[in-house]
C-alpha cells in the first residue's frame, strides 16, 4: 500500500521507513522490505519457531500470514504445536501474570497446586488445555493402532482440527489459531523432538504403560525424509525457499539442515536458501548455536554470501508481529 500524503495516511511498512534508521531498528526494517521482495519476486518462505510463541497468542498475526500465503512451512516445537490448540480451547481460562518477576517460590507452588503451568506472564490451564485434547487426540492414535497406520504428530492435530471433535469446545477465535490455518492449507510442518511437549510426554506414558505402540507415531528421521522433498518442491521457484527464524534451538536448527544434507548425504542438486532472518536475543558467544551469525552457516553450506542475511537481537513477540503485519499491509495509519 502507498502512503497517501495528501491525507496523511501511513501503511505500517511505511512507518518502519519513517522511523527506523538504525540498530536493531534497521534491521528489522531491512528484514522485512528483503521478506516482503522475496514474495514479490514469487519465493516462497519458511518458518521456523522457537519458544513459547503460541502461547504468546502468535497466531493473532501468523494465521494470517499463512492465510495471505505468506508462508509456506513451517518447523516448530511440540509445544508450539500443541500450544496453539490449548489457546483455541481454553482461551478464556488462561490467566496473566504480570507481575511475575516479583514472585516467590511459594507464589509459583500456588501456581502448581491451582492446576496451572506458568510461561513467563501467563499460563497455561491444565485441566483446560491439556485434559479437554487429551482424549480426543489419544482417540485418533488408538484409531491408527487398530488400521494399521501411521501419521506425523502434526498430521494427528490436522485431523482433529478438521473434524467436528473440537469446534463445540472453542474459547479462542478461530481466525487466531495458526495451527487451524495450516490445517486448512494442508501445510507441511516439521515438529523435530515433539517428544518434548506435554502431548508428547502423554504419548510416551501410554506407551510405557502398553496402551499404544509407539509405532503410530512416525519418527524425526522420517521428518527430515519429508522435509527433502517439501524443500525441494517449495525451493523451485523465483528466489527460491527463504529462511525466517524465531529464537534458536531444534526448532531453527533441524530444517536448516536439509540443503547440506541433501546436497552431500543425497548428493543430488540443491538450491540454497534465498533468505535468512532471525529473532534471537541469544548472546553471540563460544559454542552458541542460537547465537551465532549467519555468516557462520556459510562454513556448513547452509548459506551463501549471496544470501541476504539479517540477525535482529530482541523480543520475537514485539518483532515478528510488527513485520508480519507490515508484509499483510491490513491496516493505515493516519498522522493527524
Amino acid at each position: 500500500m502507498k502512503n497517501d500524503k495528501n491525507n496523511n495516511q501511513l501503511s505500517i511498512l511505511g512507518l518502519f521507513e519513517k522511523l527506523f534508521h538504525n540498530f536493531n531498528a534497521r534491521a528489522m526494517k531491512d528484514a522485512t522490505l528483503a521478506f516482503k521482495k522475496h514474495l514479490d519476486d514469487g519465493g516462497k518462505m519458511f518458518l521456523a519457531m522457537g519458544g513459547a510463541m503460541s502461547s504468546a497468542q502468535m497466531g493473532i498475526t501468523l494465521a494470517s500470514m499463512i492465510k495471505e500465503n505468506k508462508i509456506h512451512a513451517i518447523s516448530c516445537t511440540g509445544a508450539n504445536l500443541e500450544e496453539s490448540v490449548f489457546r483455541l480451547v481454553a482461551h478464556n481460562s488462561y490467566k496473566d501474570y504480570p507481575d511475575y518477576r516479583y514472585f516467590t517460590k511459594e507464589d509459583d507452588e500456588a501456581i502448581l497446586n491451582r492446576g496451572e503451568r506458568r510461561v513467563t506472564d501467563t499460563s497455561i490451564p491444565e485441566e483446560e488445555a491439556f485434559r479437554v485434547v487429551e482424549p480426543i487426540i489419544l482417540k485418533r492414535w488408538k484409531e491408527a493402532e487398530k488400521n494399521g497406520e501411521r501419521f506425523f504428530p502434526h498430521e494427528y492435530f490436522y485431523q482433529i482440527l478438521l473434524s467436528d471433535e473440537l469446534k463445540g469446545k472453542y474459547e479462542g477465535s478461530p481466525e487466531h489459531c495458526w495451527l487451524l490455518e495450516a490445517a486448512k492449507k494442508n501445510l507441511p510442518i516439521v515438529v523435530p523432538g515433539w517428544e518434548d511437549s506435554t502431548l508428547g510426554n502423554i504419548f510416551a506414558g501410554y506407551c510405557k504403560a502398553g496402551e499404544i505402540k509407539p509405532s503410530v507415531m512416525k519418527t524425526g528421521v522420517e521428518y527430515m525424509m519429508y522435509l527433502y522433498d517439501r524443500y525441494t518442491e517449495l525451493a523451485a521457484g523465483g528466489p527460491g525457499l527463504g529462511f525466517f527464524q524465531i529464537g534458536g534451538g531444534i526448532s531453527g536448527d533441524f530444517p536448516i539442515c536439509v540443503v547440506p544434507s541433501i546436497k552431500y548425504d543425497l548428493k543430488k542438486p540443491v538450491r540454497p536458501w534465498g533468505y535468512f532472518c532471525q529473532i534471537s536475543d541469544s548472546t553471540t558467544s563460544y559454542g552458541s548455536y542460537s547465537g551465532a551469525t549467519p555468516n557462520e552457516k556459510i562454513t556448513w553450506d547452509k548459506l551463501t554470501k549471496e544470501t541476504p542475511m539479517f540477525v535482529i537481537e530482541s523480543d520475537a513477540t514485539i518483532v515478528a508481529p510488527l513485520m508480519f503485519e507490515a508484509i499483510l499491509d491490513r491496516y493505515t495509519l493516519s498522522l493527524k
